[in-house]
């Protein structure tokens, strides 16, 4: 999220915060959202809540899921047909679904024995980590890697390939 805003400040990505989500008043997201000037809101997830937020933010093209662990109501997925995105820690279709996030992809990742990984910017669809594959970013699994030092040196892939996909999707028609 936070690479997200200042990738816009920065001009990086020709295109503006307008609002971070989050599902409660503790997530870290809100304060670095404060931090960097972009407004926040907190929406606990319902059904209800869900269509209050497609009402308030109908003119954003884009919806970018960062540490979004839950399913998105298919309210959300319809108003905004192939563009809401999200970030994976591994090379899709590899390593994802329901309890793959952080730690356990890059464990997986390395119990599995691959020599290479990366991230995924991928559509959003009603089923985890099974959307349309729009960038992905690889780095080599380096003899020694633990899941730790595995994931600092995706995360600023992460980074870099989530900016740029959101600049793709901007771009489409």
């Amino acid at each position: 999220m936070a690479a997200l805003i200042e990738a816009c400040a920065n001009g990086t990505l020709n295109a503006e915060v307008k609002m971070v989500v989050a599902p409660s008043e503790a997530s870290p997201a809100l304060t670095r959202a404060n931090e960097l000037g972009v407004p926040t809101t907190v929406a606990p997830f319902n059904e209800e809540q869900a269509g209050k937020l497609l009402e308030a933010y109908a003119e954003c093209r884009v919806l970018c899921l960062a540490g979004y662990m839950r399913l998105l109501p298919t309210e959300v997925l319809r108003a905004f047909p192939r563009r809401v995105l999200n970030i994976h820690p591994s090379l899709l279709p590899k390593f994802g679904g329901k309890g793959m996030y952080g730690h356990h992809v890059h464990e997986a990742v390395l119990a599995a024995g691959e020599t290479e990984s990366g991230c995924t910017v991928h559509r959003v669809t009603e089923i985890y980590d099974e959307g349309e594959i729009v960038l992905q970013k690889r780095c080599r699994v380096e003899p020694g890697d633990t899941a730790e030092t595995l994931a600092a040196r995706i995360l600023p892939l992460e980074h870099q390939a989530f900016a740029e996909a959101v600049g793709m999707v901007l771009l489409e028609r």
